[in-house]
């Protein structure tokens, strides 16, 4: 009889699991100590090691290969206009909260808070980011909604609750809430005052929503910050989900986005029929008053583009460092060993400008810096995310494309970062608006590059020409070099301040130097590539 015994597969890479997210990301690590947060080190290795199992990586396939379903009605046909979740999502809902993900800084805002909270999102966006979406919400809520303080003292202490609590409930019953967005129409997209929604006041100081919204972020929230048309011009509102009296508001979802990612996450267009909403700030100051949540969005935008990156560039590494060729390991082939090293440099300089730019939320005397270096990162970090997550995808080959392997999922969601909250066209102009509307957020650029002046011939060659772009005024064709001069001149000061010298000397090499190459792979023969892979992933 012919034997059937099953081929043996050999020369594969188990799956990256049992590695503590924390401890074995160096860069991550100093990063908390520079910025004033390192006392997050015990909370992130916990987090770290509860994210490292099996069974998590498990449930984060789960919450995307089951994605949120819209029921408009219960079966007797009584409206209802609930999302379902798979118990994965919720999961993760359970575990970001009760890490204080969704408000740490404001329920503890000692020294390093964002900063802190930067390390605990990075960590959870790696494994399943789709939760990212309410969490940077509710985060960005808060101080949006201190231009309402009566509203806020409501809301805040439920925003900031430690527990999460799904369900359709009056917030007053629930022990903790989540909060949402909607800002954008069919007509106008990221031009917000092309918006035909309606706000109408009544006797008792509410008002009355009547209209549609294109996307919905996080519509199982509790309540919703939205722009509306009051009779004093586009305004901003609290939306709540359910009423005190426990009756739901009249917002009604027509439909579920049907996303390229982010799967996990349901995305709703939704329609208000003289919806209740409360006022937040002035009439006619929406954009201004939103703003804020928008800043602290875009800053989410950063760290989980980052997280992504650093996911993308571990599973190379771990990939080549388990599979050989040709006789050796794969990730001991000079050429691939390049290419990884240079993935390892990119994921490294966002990961100090993710770090950078939350502890420039800690300090109030950063505003400034802030302001410009938000607008400049979202743009430049988001924008490198795709072609990184293809570029690691690459090295595990066929299995990459593969569903089963978890860097499919990450390309289709990298793209997400670059285009919420404003794509790039949107925040290259944002920056040149910044530095014509708030020139001291400019010089606050210059003087954080100033701070490595003379370390690199090619920085600062580069730093020159940044500066005497701005000697007259930028035209808006020219937006989009200019943030990315910008956003290459911090990264490569960060890392000059606060990685090690391969790392940062290859990156200037490879990104601002004469003939710099156009992708992954294109540094110098004399940086030492193996070291960085190693510091990047320790064996």
């Amino acid at each position: 009889m012919p034997s059937h015994r099953p081929h043996e597969v050999f020369n594969q890479p188990p799956p990256m699991t049992g590695r503590n997210l924390y401890t074995a990301d160096t860069a991550l690590r100093d990063a908390a100590g520079w910025t004033g947060a390192g006392w997050v080190a015990e909370t992130a290795t916990e987090l770290g090691e509860r994210l490292s199992t099996a069974a998590t990586a498990s449930a984060a396939e789960a919450a995307h290969r089951h994605p949120p379903v819209l029921r408009t009605h219960d079966r007797v046909g009584n409206r209802v206009d609930e999302v379902d979740f798979h118990p994965a999502w919720h999961r993760f809902m359970d575990l970001a909260v009760g890490y204080g993900v969704h408000a740490s800084p404001w329920r503890d805002p000692r020294p390093g808070a964002h900063a802190a909270r930067a390390v605990l999102f990075s960590l959870l966006a790696q494994v399943e980011p789709g939760h990212g979406c309410p969490m940077s919400m509710t985060y960005a809520s808060v101080p949006a909604l201190r231009a309402a303080p009566e509203l806020a003292a409501r809301w805040t202490p439920k925003i900031t609750s430690g527990v999460y609590d799904p369900g359709l409930r009056p917030m007053a019953d629930k022990a903790g809430v989540l909060l949402g967005m909607a800002m954008t129409e069919r007509q106008g997209g990221s031009d917000v005052r092309a918006n035909t929604t309606t706000a109408t006041p009544t006797a008792t100081g509410e008002y009355l929503l009547r209209g549609h919204k294109w996307f919905c972020s996080a519509p199982m929230s509790d309540a919703f910050l939205v722009l509306a048309q009051a009779p004093g011009g586009l305004s901003c509102f609290l939306l709540p989900r359910v009423l005190p009296d426990g009756t739901r508001n009249a917002i009604r979802f027509q439909r579920l986005k049907d996303k390229l990612g982010n799967r996990s996450n349901a995305s709703a267009e939704p329609e208000f029929h003289d919806a209740v909403a409360h006022l937040v700030g002035e009439e006619g100051r929406g954009v201004r008053t939103i703003i804020e949540m928008v800043n602290h969005t875009r800053l989410d935008c950063v760290i989980a583009t980052a997280a992504g990156m650093r996911q993308s560039a571990a599973e190379a590494v771990w990939h080549t460092r388990h599979r050989s060729a040709f006789g050796r390991r794969l990730v001991d082939q000079p050429l691939m060993t390049r290419v990884l090293a240079d993935l390892c440099v990119e994921s490294e300089a966002a990961t100090v400008t993710m770090m950078r730019l939350a502890a420039a939320y800690d300090d109030p005397a950063q505003a400034a810096f802030r302001r410009l270096a938000t607008a400049v990162a979202k743009y430049w970090v988001c924008k490198r995310g795709p072609g990184h997550a293809a570029e690691a995808l690459e090295c595990l080959g066929g299995n990459g494309y593969i569903e089963d392997f978890p860097l499919a999922r990450r390309y289709r969601e990298q793209p997400l970062m670059s285009i919420w909250e404003g794509s790039g066209n949107v925040i290259c102009l944002d920056v040149l608006r910044a530095v014509q509307t708030a020139p001291e957020s400019l010089d606050a650029f210059f003087a954080e590059l100033d701070t490595t002046r003379g370390t690199d011939q090619h920085l600062d060659a580069h730093t020159d020409r940044l500066r005497d772009r701005f000697t007259g005024t930028v035209a808006p064709g020219d937006a989009r070099r200019v943030t990315e001069d910008m956003a290459l001149a911090l990264q490569a000061s960060l890392l000059w301040r606060y990685a090690p010298e391969p790392v940062a000397r290859g990156f200037v090499a490879a990104r601002l130097a004469a003939g710099r190459g156009l992708v992954y792979g294109d540094l110098p023969s004399d940086v030492d590539a193996a070291a960085v892979v190693d510091r990047y992933l320790p064996e």
